[in-house]
């Protein structure tokens, strides 16, 4: 039995799932398809009962009509449609929370990731129950702009290790499954572009969620990058600040307070050895931006701490 999507457009299994695969969907028309094949061939053959839903992300190709269209072919693929762009981060989070299964994975479409290991990821989080999420880390970089792009990511990766405290081989990988029941919380954090992964990670790492890194092979993508580098990167490198802001402020402002003060001291010794009760003014603002960034990180801390979430 089974019953209508309100969408219209596919057919959702009643048997209620183990896993849902959240795939966003943006003019991919060329191989959307094999990519729904090569998914839905390895969940059938993993033997977890599973839900595919493709969402649309308001596509200016046929990417909607081609999945309309292979619908009937997959009876565990349920379509969404968006009727405006609302980026990857949007899809994800919107598909996360509608999803049916106890696992949910996040993949991509454009043949980049090696799909038919998703039973991989879930049989992980099924036998180790002190796992909340498993990442594809990527062994190889095969994106556009890629001499700009390892670099980059590369010290985006070390900024958000020294701030969560531990060790990320790969931190924005769009290859991943975790449990709903632990990334609910979460979802509403996401924002609307590329940098979900890295906040969905920077979240688990921050609340003492294990994290699992099963190396992956990474392909060279179908298609035509979305990635814009500049644009892009800045947000990676905020979105690792704000993260680690929201769960660990003093993580990021006490040590410029401590360097600040610090400095200040020492400035102020020099000063009355060089010119007996004096203080520069020069002084007197760096150890009291130290006071005023340490009081703020304080501040911050408590009200982290106080929060219920």
């Amino acid at each position: 039995m089974s019953t209508p999507d309100t969408s219209g457009s596919a057919v959702i299994p009643a048997e209620t799932p183990y896993v849902t695969i959240v795939l966003p969907c943006y003019n991919e028309q060329d191989h959307v398809i094999d990519e729904v094949e090569r998914i839905c061939a390895a969940m059938d053959a993993s033997g977890y009962t599973y839900e595919l839903l493709a969402v649309d992300d308001c596509s200016s190709d046929e990417t909607l009509a081609r999945l309309q269209e292979a619908a009937p072919r997959f009876p565990h693929m349920r379509i969404k449609a968006f009727h405006r762009n609302g980026g990857s981060g949007t899809v994800r989070r919107i598909g996360s929370q509608e999803a049916r299964g106890e696992i949910v994975v996040w993949t991509d479409a454009d043949m980049t990731y090696p799909n038919e290991r998703i039973p991989e990821l879930v049989g992980i989080l099924e036998k180790d129950s002190t796992v909340d999420q498993v990442v594809g880390a990527r062994t190889t970089e095969e994106g556009s702009h890629k001499f700009l792009r390892v670099p980059a990511k590369w010290f985006i990766r070390k900024v958000a290790e020294r701030l969560a405290g531990q060790k990320i081989p790969d931190l924005n990988s769009g290859l991943r499954a975790f449990r709903k029941s632990v990334a609910k919380p979460y979802l509403r954090l996401l924002p609307p572009g590329f940098s979900c992964v890295t906040t969905i990670t920077l979240s688990f790492l921050s609340n003492q969620h294990d994290v699992y890194y099963l190396p992956i092979e990474y392909s060279k993508r179908a298609g035509k990058s979305k990635f814009s580098f500049i644009s892009d990167a800045y947000r990676y490198i905020l979105q690792v600040l704000r993260m680690v802001m929201y769960f660990n402020p003093l993580k990021v402002l006490m040590p410029p307070a401590l360097w600040l003060v610090g400095i200040g001291l020492v400035k102020g010794v020099y000063d009355n050895i060089k010119t007996p009760f004096y203080l520069a003014g020069n002084t007197t603002v760096i150890f009291i931006s130290g006071l005023l960034i340490g009081s703020l990180a304080l501040l911050a801390d408590l009200i982290v701490r106080s929060r219920a979430e």
